[in-house]
């Protein structure tokens, strides 16, 4: 069935200020008016466990490596995302724990302002539920990232329990993704799978191997180095063998000649001393 999908939409703001403008206000001024300095710092409260942490920082390495040639993508975790349509530091903030933006500036950032980002919105984003998130995360969260944000693929997945579940936006709506026999599910704006791994939720190619993490690759790259050199180790054992086998064959095959030529010339001795004794009898 042919889905329409329908990109992250900007959102109605009012006249905005650029850095330059709001760094020409003074801090007075801009503390009466609740105005933005030009790189807020993210305002986010500590994860959950180290489960989550390690969780979010595996994505992040994950993607990063995979995408290590390219420069046009933003991709953190638990970092607030301002986007008050007034450029208020004070309302209208998120911070999912993982988020992706495309077609943007590969840099650091202290925390994601939309409004100094072309109004940009995550392409996708992933929550990892717990107990007290839970509800938030499939509720509220997912109507603001269906509704305000227009993020066009939003999962969420809770590293205790292994609850998964992603969502596509069609026609400004989510709806859910089938899963794969494996059960993946297929994130359009990465072209990637995106399932679980040993209790982890990773990263799949779309030919359905593992994104590596670089140790996982380096290892692999050692392991493949190491089969190779076993397989040209064992060749070169099999090419001894086959070479031993010749030179014994051909030894064989001399010792053959050589007791066929002592059986001839033991037929020619004998025949020899048959005709002298026949010429001593006449």
């Amino acid at each position: 069935m042919t889905e329409t999908l329908v990109a992250p939409a900007t959102q109605p703001q009012a006249t905005q200020l650029d850095a330059t403008q709001l760094e020409a206000i003074p801090p007075e001024v801009a503390a009466i008016a609740d105005l933005p300095p030009p790189d807020l710092w993210s305002d986010e409260p500590p994860l959950e466990s180290d489960r989550h942490r390690r969780q979010i920082e595996l994505l992040l390495r994950l993607l990063e490596w995979w995408w290590r040639e390219r420069t046009d993508f933003y991709a953190t975790g638990n970092l607030t995302i301002y986007y008050s349509p007034r450029q208020l530091k004070s309302e209208e903030f998120r911070g999912p724990d993982f988020f992706v933006v495309l077609g943007t500036e590969r840099r650091e950032r202290r925390s994601w302002i939309v409004w100094h980002e072309n109004g940009q919105y995550p392409n996708i984003i992933v929550e990892f539920l717990s107990d007290s998130t839970a509800k938030t995360d499939r509720g509220l969260k997912r109507q603001i990232y269906q509704n305000v944000f227009r993020t066009p693929d939003y999962f969420w997945f809770h590293p205790d329990t292994l609850e998964f579940q992603g969502f596509q936006l069609v026609s400004g709506q989510y709806q859910p993704l089938k899963p794969t026999a494996e059960g993946w599910l297929w994130s359009q704006q990465l072209q990637l799978y995106l399932g679980i791994h040993d209790r982890q939720l990773r990263f799949f190619t779309p030919e359905g191997d593992l994104v590596p993490l670089p140790e996982e690759e380096l290892s692999q790259q050692a392991e493949q180095e190491r089969q190779r050199a076993e397989q040209e180790r064992q060749q070169a054992e099999q090419e001894r063998q086959r070479t031993e086998q010749e030179r014994q064959r051909t030894e064989q095959e001399r010792q053959r000649a050589e007791q066929e030529r002592q059986r001839a010339e033991a037929a020619e001795q004998e025949l020899e001393r048959l005709r002298s004794q026949l010429n001593a009898q006449e």
